[in-house]
């Protein structure tokens, strides 16, 4: 059996769930890599490897992600315990790779068409938009409830409900979203404290306030040309300040059912 720790894991998107997956996995002394688009606009900017694209480099709970541009700095990085992250929208270093692994975990609610059960010998799929047995190998429930974390062999995730989860009490409440499209321009920060009615920011000139009292949890990156509706970031009423610079409960599910995945696939 191939030594696990020479297990090379491809792993697409650098957002937050992702983020979550490759910081397990590097725990795990996987070998791994993200790749990611030129401008993402990850929320919870706090947790997300993809942050490296504009900063060079992310840190989260002790893990150093890195923007490489160069496909041969990925063996060099590996060597310095820190994970590759390369911008490539359609993940074509997986033929110069050719992982063990990949694992998309975009979390676009469907299969955008690069990703197949035959790009590697295991290819797990993030939530919705994947069927286990035809697209991908394995789908990793992602909706909170029961069956967070749950590994699913035949079949789909559950549909997305477009509802944000609960936390303290509160939905929908918690999100502020894009009230048209333009720029986004913020006035607050992930970590400061607002109460119901405070300016988060503007997109062009039109104000996104927040509706209920918290810390903000999330919130997109200043400067991004957004789509109205678009999910801008998050409050989190529970105001627990910490929390926001912390995977969360679901990530951490999430990606403890794709280490259970790999290690059924390869122990077996």
């Amino acid at each position: 059996m191939k030594d696990l720790s020479d297990l090379k894991i491809l792993i697409k998107g650098g957002g937050e769930q992702a983020s979550g997956v490759a910081h397990k996995l590097f725990y795990s002394n996987f070998k791994v890599c993200i790749t990611e688009i030129p401008y993402p606009k990850a929320v919870r900017r706090e947790v997300a490897f993809c942050e490296a694209i504009y900063e060079g480099e992310k840190e989260i709970e002790g893990v150093v992600g890195k923007l490489v541009k160069d496909k041969d700095e990925i063996f060099k990085l590996w060597k310095e315990r820190k994970i590759p992250i390369f911008i490539d929208p359609e993940a074509n270093i997986k033929e110069f790779l050719k992982p063990d692994v990949i694992v998309d975990a975009i979390m676009a609610k469907k299969n955008l068409g690069i990703t197949k059960i035959s790009d590697a010998p295991l290819v797990i799929g993030l939530g919705p938009g994947f069927i286990a047995g035809k697209d991908v190998h394995i789908v990793i429930e992602t909706n909170r409830g029961h069956n967070l974390g749950r590994l699913i062999f035949e079949g789909e995730a559950e549909k997305h409900t477009g509802i944000p989860g609960v936390i303290g009490g509160y939905s929908a409440e918690r999100v502020f979203r894009a009230p048209k499209d333009g720029i986004f321009k913020a006035v607050k920060k992930i970590g400061d404290f607002v109460e119901s009615g405070d300016i988060i920011g503007y997109v062009n000139s039109e104000p996104v306030k927040a509706k209920i009292k918290g810390v903000i949890r999330g919130l997109i990156r200043d400067g991004l040309k957004v789509g109205r509706r678009l999910k801008l970031g998050d409050v989190d009423p529970r105001g627990i300040k910490e929390y926001c610079y912390t995977i969360s409960d679901k990530a951490r599910a999430i990606a403890g059912g794709v280490l259970e995945g790999i290690l059924r696939k390869i122990n077996a």
